[in-house]
């Protein structure tokens, strides 16, 4: 009885600490302006695996917590991008982007199109 007590113990160790080290936190940069796509941006990654997302809109920068056993770094940045936002790895078609309000439209092409449209939400 003993050592079926002690197994259990080990196992529980071993189950516990997989689960932990499949969560990660990592920092991606994402385009944007304003309050309303900060909104926009972590809502998009209200789905499971995520536990917690900030995307910070002076840094322009994204930190988000997630299970990689369950969501990838890349599908992390999918998401963000069908939101209408630019990651590193991929970029938001032309109709997410478009479909942003107008202060929510950043500069793509370093054009400079969003500084005059760009407002604080």
């Amino acid at each position: 009885m003993k050592s079926l007590r002690i197994l259990s113990v080990v196992v529980l160790t071993f189950l516990s600490s997989a689960v932990f080290a499949q969560s990660k936190t990592e920092k991606i940069n994402v385009s944007g302006n304003c309050g309303m796509c900060k909104k926009k941006i972590e809502t998009a990654l209200k789905v499971p695996g995520i536990s917690a997302a900030e995307w910070n809109k002076t840094t322009k920068v994204l930190t988000v917590s997630y299970d990689s056993a369950k969501i990838s770094n890349e599908q992390v940045q999918q998401k963000v991008a069908a939101a209408g936002y630019d990651t590193p790895k991929f970029k938001a078609s032309t109709q997410a982007y478009e479909s942003l309000e107008d202060c929510c439209q950043y500069d793509r092409n370093g054009t400079g199109k969003s500084a005059a449209k760009a407002k604080t939400h």
